[in-house]
């Protein structure tokens, strides 16, 4: 070959061999014999972040490895030749210093601190004698390999657990069962080979409808995933749940090749749902026996409360006329009729509870919760409770004026339940003994009310029973009469009202029981007193004859502001009574012009004590003017549509209530002019 070409030959393997050694795909190092660096290609550069002339001649390829791996390939290499090998340098060109072929895994450290894994062959270099000279390691970037390796053991033991703890099956694309692992198999009943080539409706239990297997198949043929919960039959006829997962699976053209189904067992949970419906239904049909049994006997209770009232009012009524009868009865005759009469009026006592407690149970019972004075309602009840305060030897106690506290509650029922809370206080009290009643603020929002007697207390396994129907802890066969339901009634009242009720008690000191209330602002009558002074004194005719207002009202505090509000007018008389059934007698035999009628009343109601005025000739033609704390519109609507005159609400405006008043009164006087024609009866 001529020397030229032979030169270009040379020049040419130089170039080859400088880019060969120089690619940047490879990290390429050379040592000397020692393992100092002497070459640190671009690749190594790329590799590890650092320079050539950071590493040559300053460190070995030691010092850019892990130093543990180091010590552990220098004790693996030991004992697998034999032979002692310190870690360091050693450790990565032992094997090929020998003429041994060595690759291996081993992780580097960058420049930056950062660790990656790389494949690292070492070659020994010798010169002509065979004499080592230095070492070249070759090594390539190991991370995405690892990183891949590292998601395959991770799918893998994906598919290992859904393998372990799924049911999984694999159908074709006609839906024909290709593969079935062992959960599958373990739920069916059926073997492997006996599944293989079957669709699935082998463990069909026709609990589900066809449309919902139509439903199932559009979606997965659609290409979508589909999940559900499915009733299977096992091959023993037994059933199972199972939420199932069914996907297709898709070639790389995007077509559906086959399609896989994951299940899990949920028979229990479906199992324990359907026994809470079944429990649920028993309940809500032991409920709706119980609530139509309880209702059934709230309306005989009602039902045989009010027939018993007509005999008794006969046994009463006529015992009464023979105690006041002439000749007045004998001693051994008073004695029987006194003994008629304790024995009706405990009779009518329990009739009457025994209603309340029925229309309390029915929900029938309706309240007119008002603003009220407590002062105002305990001097009612002090004047109906004194008369046996006074037989029973029994000192009570009022608060008087030391309760200034409002309450929201019912007036009529609030009485119903002091009056009673009292009478028992007097009724189990010692000889002598005494009642304390006081008030004070509960807080939060509320009034309590306590009752603290002087009797012989009760034990606390009997005060747990306090509340219970018709049970007079242990009474019945002492000398005081009662119901034992007095208490029940009370608590369903208070409770109704929004209220509390309770008791304390110590045996041999006494006891104390106490309600609670919603405080309430004072009614707006304050008010309306500091508005009458600009009133006119008079707003009729003075000369003209004066007219008469029946009120019928229980609430002193709100008769005493009409008596105020009529007090200025001179052309008008005022009469009142606290009950309709007074203001009934007023009204017939005074012939008010006009009444003005509460709507809730103790015993009968305004509405029923309208309705019995305007059945009567002597009353039918007075306009009724109601005063009511009911505000809803629904009641004043009732109102009118009854045949009130006119429908006010409490707290009173008083222009409009004069307004009111003054039409009223226009109206009788039109009335009274009309019946003053012959032939005339119109109202």
């Amino acid at each position: 070959m001529p020397p030229k070409n032979q030169s270009d030959a040379l020049r040419q393997a130089a170039a080859l061999q400088a880019a060969i050694f120089n690619s940047a795909m490879f990290s390429k190092i050379a040592t000397d014999a020692n393992g100092v660096i002497q070459i640190f290609n671009v690749g190594a550069e790329r590799m590890l972040g650092y320079t050539a002339a950071e590493v040559i001649d300053r460190i070995t390829p030691a010092d850019i490895s892990d130093p543990a791996e180091l010590i552990a390939r220098a004790k693996a290499l030991s004992i697998e030749l034999s032979t002692p090998i310190a870690p360091g340098f050693d450790a990565l060109v032992f094997k090929a210093a020998h003429g041994i072929e060595d690759i291996y895994e081993l992780t580097c450290i960058r420049k930056n601190g950062s660790r990656f894994p790389v494949v690292v062959s070492v070659t020994a270099l010798r010169d002509a004698d065979e004499a080592i000279i230095g070492y070249l390691l070759i090594a390539t970037d190991n991370s995405a390999r690892k990183q891949a390796e590292a998601a395959k053991r991770e799918h893998d033991a994906l598919l290992q657990t859904i393998h372990l703890h799924s049911i999984v099956s694999v159908t074709d694309r006609s839906g024909r069962i290709v593969e079935v692992n062992d959960g599958f198999c373990l739920i069916s009943g059926y073997s492997r080979a006996e599944l293989l080539g079957q669709t699935h409706r082998i463990v069909n239990s026709g609990v589900q409808s066809e449309t919902f297997w139509i439903d199932m198949w559009r979606s997965i043929t659609a290409g979508e995933r589909w999940r559900g919960e499915i009733c299977n039959r096992a091959k023993d006829g037994s059933l199972y749940w199972v939420d199932s997962v069914i996907a297709p699976f898709l070639d790389e053209a995007g077509q559906t090749q086959k399609y896989i189904s994951i299940r899990t067992d949920v028979t229990a949970r479906m199992e324990a749902a359907q026994a809470r419906l079944l429990m649920n239904a028993d309940l809500a049909h032991a409920k709706q026996v119980a609530e139509k049994a309880n209702l059934a006997k709230s309306e005989f209770l009602s039902s045989m409360s009010h027939e018993l009232r007509s005999p008794l009012n006969a046994i009463l009524g006529f015992a009464q006329l023979l105690d006041s009868g002439s000749p007045a009865p004998t001693p051994p005759q008073k004695e029987s009729i006194d003994q008629v009469l304790v024995a009706g009026w405990y009779l009518l006592a329990l009739i009457n509870e025994i209603l309340d407690l029925s229309l309390i149970e029915s929900g029938k019972l309706s309240l007119s919760p008002e603003s009220m004075a407590l002062a105002d309602v305990l001097t009612d009840c002090q004047a109906m409770i004194e008369p046996q305060a006074r037989k029973s030897g029994i000192a009570v106690m009022f608060p008087g004026l030391a309760c200034p506290h409002f309450v929201k509650a019912d007036r009529t029922r609030v009485k119903q339940v002091l009056v009673n809370l009292l009478s028992n206080a007097i009724k189990y009290n010692r000889p002598g003994g005494s009642v304390k009643i006081a008030c004070h603020d509960a807080g939060t929002g509320r009034v309590r009310v306590t009752f603290e007697d002087t009797g012989p207390g009760l034990p606390p396994e009997k005060l747990a029973q306090l509340f219970q129907p018709f049970n007079r802890l242990g009474q019945e066969s002492g000398t005081e009469e009662g119901t034992g339901i007095g208490l029940v009634v009370s608590k369903r009242l208070i409770e109704l009202m929004g209220g509390a009720i309770g008791a304390m008690s110590t045996v041999g000191v006494g006891s104390t029981f106490w309600i609670e209330l919603d405080a309430a602002a004072a009614p707006e009558l304050g008010s309306d007193f500091a508005r009458l002074e600009p009133l006119p004194r008079a707003r009729g005719d003075a000369n003209a004859p004066r007219q008469t207002l029946l009120c019928v009202e229980d609430n002193p505090a709100n008769l005493l502001l009409i008596e105020k509000l009529i007090a200025r007018r001179p052309d008008i008389r005022l009469l009142s009574a606290r009950d309709a059934e007074r203001g009934i007698q007023i009204a017939r035999s005074r012939q008010p012009d006009v009444i003005l009628m509460d709507i809730n009343l103790p015993g009968m109601s305004g509405l029923e004590a309208l309705r019995a005025l305007a059945g009567d000739a002597r009353t039918s033609c007075m306009p009724v003017i109601a005063l009511s704390a009911n505000a809803m519109a629904r009641d004043i609507e009732k109102g009118l549509e009854a045949g009130f005159f006119r429908y006010l609400t409490k707290p009173i405006k008083v222009d409009k209530f004069m307004e009111t008043l003054d039409s009223a009164m226009t109206a009788a006087r039109s009335r009274a002019a009309a019946t003053a024609i012959p032939g005339d009866t119109s109202c």
